[in-house]
């Protein structure tokens, strides 16, 4: 036969509800258990966490703040040496200024003079102190130079004398021949490398044309001896006429040219100030010219009008 089928009471229902819902309860008890321990973990954790982040919190603070203290300091250093620095120019300008302005209110001619004068009065003090002590004064003085010093004051002195002696007019030849040595002094120094250049370039050109003959002496001394007399400049020669002068001469002449010109406008320019003619030159000699000034002093009132309207026609 076969079994029987067990069927499901009301009890048998109750106890395996009761199963049912004791698992999850279990269930819920664990997950609720594992939850609370996984909080607690947490919370274990949470603290050794916490100060990491409030320690980098506070550096990343106090790195901004030391970088702007640092930033602050180095303005005020700049700010302060650039103060010192226009103080100290403007100390100095205005000490500048002060000497300026003192050296223009100076009379630079009056300057000599007192200076002149300081040194003649400590040159009498000191030849009197001499003197008086029974010293010979230009005896004692000389010990300070050199004989060739002495000499070369001597000679500056006798010089200065016969220039002073020959300052007045005597007549043209002599007012030459003080340019031409005034010309000679302020003449540049002459080139002698030119110059040997050139005297070799001719000894062997007129070598060359067989005008010259070199004949070398017992010594060994090589000697130019002219055969037919043409080589060497006479009072008839007029080779000097083929000479070419660099660019570097006919500059220096233009340039001494146009000095003289400036000194001669320059010297009649203070003429013409020291006689009261800064105007136009309306004379040809001294003679016109009191003939121009007699005129004027009669004839300028009636015409200043005419004159007048003649300089603005010709300024138009």
């Amino acid at each position: 036969m076969p079994p029987t089928k067990k069927r499901k009471t009301a009890s048998s229902a109750k106890t395996t509800a009761d199963t049912d819902t004791a698992a999850p309860t279990e269930n819920t008890d664990q997950v609720a258990v594992n939850s609370e321990e996984t909080s607690k973990a947490d919370s274990t954790e949470q603290p050794a966490t916490k100060p990491e982040r409030h320690e980098e919190g506070e550096s990343s603070t106090t790195a901004p703040t030391t970088n702007s203290a640092d930033k602050a300091k180095e303005r005020m250093a700049r700010f302060r040496a650039l103060q010192a620095r226009a103080k100290t120019s403007s100390d100095q300008n205005l000490q500048e200024a002060t000497k300026e302005s003192q050296r223009l209110a100076t009379d630079p001619t009056a300057l000599t003079a007192l200076h002149r004068r300081r040194d003649i009065a400590a040159h009498k003090l000191l030849k009197a102190e001499t003197e008086e002590g029974g010293e010979d004064f230009e005896r004692k003085r000389a010990w300070d130079w050199t004989a060739e010093e002495s000499e070369r004051w001597d000679r500056r002195l006798r010089k200065k004398a016969a220039h002073r002696d020959n300052n007045a007019f005597q007549d043209y030849r002599a007012e030459g021949v003080k340019a031409y040595k005034r010309q000679v002094r302020e003449m540049a120094a002459p080139d002698l490398e030119r110059y040997a250049r050139d005297k070799m370039a001719a000894i062997e050109r007129a070598a060359a044309a067989g005008g010259l003959d070199i004949v070398e002496t017992e010594d060994g001394e090589l000697v130019a001896v002219d055969r037919d007399g043409s080589f060497y400049s006479t009072a008839d020669s007029t080779t000097f006429v083929e000479n070419k002068p660099d660019r570097a001469a006919v500059d220096r002449l233009v340039s001494d040219l146009k000095k003289a010109e400036e000194v001669r406008m320059r010297k009649r320019r203070e003429r013409m100030a020291k006689n009261g003619d800064e105007g136009d030159v309306t004379y040809i000699n001294e003679k016109n010219k009191q003939f121009n000034q007699k005129l004027s002093r009669f004839y300028n009132k009636y015409t200043a009008d005419i004159r007048d309207s003649f300089e603005r026609g010709t300024a138009i």
